[in-house]
C-alpha cells in the first residue's frame, strides 16, 4: 500500500503552462504502433543515418547519444514525436523527427525494440543505498522505488516508460540532469523532474551506473 500511495502523489497531475507532450494514448494508436513494420523501420533507420549516432545494432558508442536497442517501441515513439512537436529540443533529432510522419516515426520505433537490450557494460557494483533507492525508495522524499515505473529489471514498462537496463550511464547522467534543472520537462506530470530535483548529483551518478550495469 505504501508503494501504491508513493506513486499516486508521484503522477498526481499539476497544472503548466503547455502539455509536456502532445502524445496521446488512445486505442488506435496503441494498436498501429503495435503493427508498425521493423523491416520498413531498419530501411528508414539507414535513411536517415540514425546508425550512424546509434550504432549498427542500436547500441550507441558516444557518451551522450543514448542506445536504441531493444526499448519499448511505445518509448521511442513518444520522444520522437515530443522531438517533432517541439515538446523536447535537440538541434539534430528535432530536424530527423519532424521530417517523419506518424507511420514513419511507428516503423522506426518497431525496428529499434525488435533489436536487443545493451549488454551489461561493466562488473562494477552498486551500493546498498543505491540498490534501496531502486527496489524501495525514499519515504522521507516520497521518492518511489525506480522499479514501480521502470520494472524490476530495467526493462521499462507500458505505456511508454523507458527501458535503463544497459543504457550508458553518461546519457542517463545527462537525462537526469536535464530534468533535474528543467532544461527538459517532456515527462507527463511532471515524474521524472519531480523525482530528479531532490536526487543529489552523486545519487544519479551512482543510479546511471546501476542501470548501466544491470545484467
Amino acid at each position: 500500500m505504501k508503494r501504491i500511495a508513493l506513486l499516486l502523489m508521484l503522477v498526481t497531475p499539476v497544472i503548466i503552462a503547455a502539455p509536456s507532450s502532445e502524445v496521446a494514448w488512445t486505442p488506435a494508436l496503441l494498436k498501429s504502433v503495435k503493427n508498425a513494420n521493423p523491416a520498413k523501420g531498419k530501411e528508414l533507420a539507414a535513411a536517415k543515418t540514425c546508425t550512424s549516432c546509434h550504432g549498427e545494432t542500436g547500441i550507441s558508442n558516444a557518451p551522450d547519444t543514448p542506445s536504441l536497442g531493444g526499448q519499448l517501441a511505445t518509448s521511442l515513439y513518444k520522444q520522437l514525436r515530443d522531438y517533432a512537436k517541439g515538446s523536447r529540443q535537440h538541434d539534430l533529432m528535432s530536424s530527423v523527427a519532424s521530417g517523419l510522419s506518424e507511420q514513419e516515426t511507428a516503423d522506426i520505433a518497431a525496428y529499434y525494440a525488435s533489436l536487443a537490450l545493451p549488454a551489461n557494460k561493466s562488473s562494477s557494483e552498486s551500493s546498498d543505498k543505491t540498490e534501496k533507492l531502486v527496489e524501495l525508495g525514499d519515504d522521507k522524499r516520497i521518492l518511489p522505488p525506480c522499479e514501480v515505473c521502470h520494472g524490476s529489471n530495467g526493462q521499462g514498462e507500458k505505456m511508454d516508460i523507458p527501458a535503463l537496463k544497459g543504457q550508458r550511464a553518461d546519457y542517463l547522467v545527462k537525462t537526469m540532469l536535464e530534468f533535474k534543472n528543467g532544461q527538459r520537462h517532456n515527462d507527463i506530470y511532471s515524474r521524472m523532474r519531480r523525482i530528479a530535483e531532490q536526487l543529489s548529483e552523486q545519487e544519479i551518478k551512482d543510479l546511471a551506473n546501476y542501470y548501466q550495469t544491470l545484467d
